[in-house]
């Protein structure tokens, strides 16, 4: 089995979602659907009818890669004992080339979202800073080339101040 490592709070959405999909969304697919046949019987012409199952098999397709994803989904629980940069902790950096400060959450693949300061651990920026610790130098090779990023702080996601 291909296990994915994700946060305790990354199980948690994925999970909202796939619950979320399975009742109410597809009550509101499955309702489409039958107002649409009630509609116009010819399922061939009725565009409406067309659109719902579109729609549906869009939704059951979203719902099995989410199953499929959390039944190989291996939740990685920070230790919040160290300064060591882990899976699912924030991450203050300074870059040594400009003097610009970020923060970051590293996470699991599934959970990845690099316009919200979400970046997968899998990722260059991710390789370069697990295992490391507070006051230690990372360098990873980025699309604007070689970065250094100094890790001032390690957190926990909930105390980003």
């Amino acid at each position: 089995m291909n296990e994915t490592l994700i946060t305790p709070t990354g199980l948690a959405r994925l999970s909202d979602e796939l619950e979320r999909l399975r009742t109410s969304e597809r009550q509101t697919v499955t309702e489409r659907i039958r107002v649409a046949k009630a509609t116009d019987a010819d399922a061939n012409n009725n565009r409406d009818y067309q659109a719902a199952r579109e729609e549906q098999e869009r939704l059951e397709a979203r719902i099995a890669r989410l199953e499929q994803r959390l039944a190989v989904a291996l939740v990685a629980e920070p230790d919040a004992a160290n300064d060591v940069v882990d899976l699912g902790e924030r991450v203050r950096l300074r870059d040594l080339n400009t003097g610009a400060r970020h923060e970051y959450e590293l996470v699991g693949t599934l959970e990845a979202d690099p316009a919200t300061g979400r970046i997968s651990a899998a990722s260059p920026l991710g390789r370069a800073l697990i295992g490391r610790r507070r006051g230690e130098v990372a360098v990873f090779q980025s699309p604007r080339g070689r970065r250094r990023l100094k890790i001032l702080r390690v957190m926990q996601p909930e105390a980003t101040g």
